[in-house]
């Protein structure tokens, strides 16, 4: 949970901006994504293989 002190001299945006550099940082919405779509690691695994496969071919042989 995230926790933001506003002080009293404090504006709402500014507090609002620290809010969200906070909740940028902390990787929620990268983590939510990631579950919201599960793969099972070999399915992972074979697309990282076919993605490097790729990259060799069209960038591969840069002579």
């Amino acid at each position: 949970m995230l926790i933001i002190d506003v002080k009293n001299t404090e504006s709402i945006d500014r507090a609002l901006k620290r809010f969200k550099r906070k909740f940028e940082s902390t990787g929620t919405m990268k983590q939510l994504r990631k579950r919201k779509n599960f793969t099972k690691p070999s399915v992972q695994k074979r697309n990282v293989r076919l993605k490097a496969a790729y990259k060799n071919t069209k960038f591969g042989s840069l002579d």
